[in-house]
């Protein structure tokens, strides 16, 4: 095989109509190795000999779309340290633009051996983790132009691509589920009819289901679990995981765009996949730890102010690079529209503070593709000072909290509540008015994936999350919701009368609220959970 040496730029596998290029960056790495993953199991490992600024890189002339991947890398492994290289694990490409296969879970795909977390685990992983695969950028946009349509003229509608066509009686089976289903003509009919103007789509990146869930028998459904940054998730693919996601994806966008839908993605930059330290080594901790995760002082274990057990070093210029260099892929190749940061706090918090003119708030900021671009903040995390509603730059609109609250309070009754409602209906000037930002600055909603749907917010005054397994103690407990009468389902004639008036009540709110409106999924036609609150692993 012809190894010559490459690039360091761009990462990740770049196909060029004759060859590719392989780039990946480890400071940690003494040594590491490309591995060319064949159907029948074995692998070619070509050492990446060339180092610029480590990255490691070459070139193989003849490698195609379509083929799977991996690196292994050899260096040390000391966890009390901060690294946690070992080469028997097969790792992914942090710049992968497609990810094949699933993870089967067991010790193989762990660093260590269960029960001895500072030990080396020296199982292959290989056979049973998930490859990257070399993609074929070209693709035919034709006329495809971003709708960029104003904020005052838009109409957001949160969704899931799985769960907005899985059950559609007007789709054809083997296009539920999908991205080919999400941009189907019945589909695409009723958006258009209901007047949204944006679809923001729940993690569209490649997420991992959590081992501790699958051993339940249940499943990461949200999809707020990514590890990779690049490539659409691949199970939402009617055919193939060999690149096949990408082209169906973009063929999504396109006809979506055609229709004068904008594509929003909700975005997962705050943590990955890979968990705490006693997590599985599937990409960032085998390549490089100590650079993309913040660690303690004790470095064998991870901050953690995202509730997942790890958070992204935001000081760190190679993760900084990383994600910025994700947003403009997806802009400039996928063609979407803008993106929706989920626990945007976490981004801010270079050190350990929440910081408004952090680093990567300054990237954004004098990006020219990102900042010309829908940027929604979630503006809150779990850690210290985490809940910051109405404090992110001038650039952003956030997910507003405050509104929700209020209008819930409002409508169920709450004493005293009028004058802050009618603040929140004239655009929260309290919060963004001091900023130089407009009413426009709130992206207003009174449900969303998290939490009731609206059925069960005038349905139910307790959540019923017992079939998440964690004895209902998961999710919000205080709902401001109100039951109209009677807990959960009812053939009640006058409660179900109030409970559709109170429906229609919340909506019209929202349509007549200064700011941007933004509907959560089949809330127009009353959706139930069932009065789960928290339906993060319930993909059924």
């Amino acid at each position: 095989m012809q190894v010559w040496p490459g690039h360091a730029y761009p990462l990740g596998a770049t196909y060029d109509g004759a060859g590719t290029n392989f780039a990946v960056f480890s400071e940690a790495a003494h040594r590491i190795e490309l591995c060319l993953l064949h159907d029948d199991g074995s692998e070619t490992a070509v050492e990446l000999r060339e180092s610029d600024a480590f990255v490691r890189h070459a070139y193989l002339p003849g490698i195609m779309p379509g083929q799977r991947y991996g690196f292994r890398v050899h260096g040390p492994y000391e966890p009390q340290n901060g690294t946690r290289c070992n080469s028997a694990k097969l790792l992914l490409d942090p710049y992968a633009r497609a990810i094949a296969g699933k993870i089967e879970w067991g010790e193989a795909v762990y660093g260590y051996p269960f029960g001895k977390p500072d030990a080396r685990n020296d199982l292959d992983s290989a056979p049973h983790t998930m490859s990257s695969v070399v993609v074929n950028p070209y693709f035919d946009w034709g006329d495809d132009r971003l709708p960029r349509t104003d904020y005052h003229r838009t109409v957001i509608y949160e969704a899931h691509v799985k769960g907005l066509t899985m059950l559609h009686p007007a789709l054809p089976p083997e296009l539920r589920g999908t991205y080919a289903g999400l941009a189907h003509p019945e589909v695409i009919a009723h958006l258009t009819e209901l007047g949204v103007t944006a679809i923001e789509l729940m993690p569209v990146h490649q997420f991992v289901q959590d081992h501790r869930l699958a051993d339940m028998g249940l499943a990461n459904y949200w999809g707020y679990n990514t590890i990779g940054f690049f490539a659409p998730h691949n199970t939402y693919a009617s055919w193939g995981d060999r690149g096949e996601q990408v082209l169906e994806f973009k063929q999504a966008v396109k006809a979506l765009h055609q229709a004068g839908i904008e594509v929003i993605l909700d975005v997962v930059y705050n943590h990955t996949a890979e968990g705490n330290h006693l997590g599985p080594t599937l990409s960032f901790r085998g390549l490089d730890n100590a650079s993309y995760y913040r660690l303690t002082d004790d470095q064998r274990y991870y901050m953690d102010t995202t509730g997942t057990g790890n958070s992204l070093l935001m000081r760190s210029p190679h993760v900084l690079q990383m994600i910025m260099d994700s947003l403009r892929y997806w802009v400039t190749e996928m063609h979407v529209d803008g993106f929706r940061f989920d626990l945007a706090a976490t981004l801010a918090r270079q050190f350990h503070e929440v910081d408004r003119l952090s680093s990567f708030f300054d990237l954004v900021q004098q990006d020219p593709v990102v900042s010309q671009v829908k940027l929604i903040a979630e503006p809150w995390d779990v850690g210290e000072g985490g809940y910051q509603v109405g404090n992110f730059p001038p650039l952003w609109t956030e997910w507003n909290g405050k509104y929700r609250d209020t209008v819930r309070d409002l409508w169920r009754g709450e004493p005293r509540t009028l004058a802050e409602f009618a603040g929140r209906l004239t655009g929260s000037s309290d919060l963004y008015q001091d900023d130089g930002r407009r009413p426009l600055a709130s992206i207003n909603f009174t449900t969303c994936h998290d939490g009731f749907t609206l059925h069960d917010m005038v349905a139910y005054n307790e959540k019923r999350n017992d079939a998440n397994g964690e004895d209902n103690r998961d999710g919000e407990s205080h709902n401001r919701s109100w039951n109209c009468g009677a807990e959960g389902e009812t053939d009640d004639p006058e409660i179900l009368e109030l409970r559709a008036r109170q429906m229609r009540n919340f909506i019209a709110t929202l349509m007549l609220s200064q700011g941007v409106p933004m509907l959560s999924h089949g809330d127009e036609f009353a959706r139930t959970q069932k009065g789960n609150n928290n339906a993060y692993c319930q993909d059924n």
